[in-house]
């Protein structure tokens, strides 16, 4: 709701942002008038000026400024305000003058440093979105290309293997020792490629990624890895879901190296168009409060959920060991079945 107010204010024309500046200061003009010159509503003030020097120029917002040096003169002369001197009403008007024109130069200082922060966001956002697309193309090349190329060449040390069996030559047992490092080789090439390229661009390719994952977490490292998804999540944005994997990626290999953890649960949930992943594990926990001058591997997990606009929650585990959790919203949500927990 906020969002759309602030997108219908900036893309509003300028002649009805004017009109509302105008009738804002008039109202604060009149409320001035109304209560007197023994209460000061000086402050409320700055709301016309703020509202124009956040959708409006500089040269518009001195204007406003000025006009509303002015509405507060004529507040104060039409509420009877005494003076024993002239000049002070004057004075006055120049302080308050001066006290709008602040407003000004501290609203635009603050409107700077926020598009500034906004426009470094964005690059952050155009470097993450184009190293993904290149790691994308990279593990797609060696896939198709290199991959491909030492099947073929596997094949061919396959065919000679048998050539040379059938002729009874020792050196049989060489092309097969060559055959088998050249498929090992493949295996490893295409898990190469797979680690550039986890998530396939498609709806359900996340959840898939975290399957794999798990299972090969499982396989290599001879712990209890497990994943839990009942019902199918979909994430529209693959930038979105790969780095979702990546903060998966990140928590297990936190619970496997630094936690010793002997059992480690992810589960994928949807509800209500909150996406959530949950990485739990039994392992000897993290210090609470976190200590100030954490891990580069948390640094880059919360990074990483700023840059989907997520939320990112590192917590101790009741049972012992610690739950990371990262959420975000997201449209055309799946809503899942009941949630039991993750760790067996």
């Amino acid at each position: 709701m906020k969002k759309r107010l602030l997108d219908f204010l900036a893309k509003q024309p300028k002649s009805w942002l004017w009109m509302e500046t105008i009738i804002l200061a008039l109202a604060v003009g009149f409320l001035d008038y109304a209560t007197g010159y023994e209460v000061s509503v000086v402050l409320f003030y700055s709301l016309p000026i703020l509202l124009m020097v956040w959708f409006g120029d500089r040269a518009s917002s001195v204007f406003v400024a000025l006009l509303c040096a002015i509405i507060w003169w004529w507040a104060d002369e039409a509420s009877g305000h005494p003076y024993e001197q002239g000049w002070h009403q004057v004075w006055e008007t120049a302080v308050r003058l001066g006290y709008f024109l602040f407003f000004v130069v501290t609203g635009t200082a603050v409107k700077s440093r926020i598009k500034l922060l906004e426009h470094s966001r964005q690059l952050e956002q155009e470097i993450i979105r184009i190293s993904e697309r290149e790691q994308r193309r990279i593990g797609q090349d060696l896939h198709d290309g290199l991959c491909q190329y030492y099947a073929a060449v596997g094949c061919a040390a396959g065919s000679l293997k048998l050539n040379l069996e059938k002729q009874g030559s020792p050196a049989a047992q060489s092309a097969a020792e060559i055959e088998e490092l050249i498929l090992k080789g493949v295996g490893e090439a295409r898990s190469l490629a797979r680690g550039l390229s986890p998530v396939e661009n498609e709806e359900r390719g996340l959840q898939f990624a975290l399957e794999d994952l798990v299972h090969t977490i499982t396989k290599l490292q001879s712990i209890d890895c497990h994943f839990i998804c009942t019902s199918p999540v979909s994430v529209f944005d693959n930038n979105r879901a790969n780095h979702l994997f990546r903060i998966a990626q990140e928590a297990i290999n936190n619970a496997t190296r630094h936690g010793k953890a002997s059992v480690v649960g992810v589960r994928l949930s949807c509800e209500h168009g909150i996406v959530q992943l949950t990485i739990e594990d039994n392992g000897c926990g993290i210090p609470q409060p976190l200590p100030s001058s954490r891990g580069m591997g948390l640094n880059i997990m919360q990074y990483r959920a700023r840059m989907i606009d997520g939320q990112l929650e590192v917590a101790p585990r009741p049972e012992g060991g610690t739950i990371v959790t990262c959420s975000f919203h997201q449209l055309n949500p799946h809503k899942p079945a009941h949630d039991h927990g993750i760790l067996r």
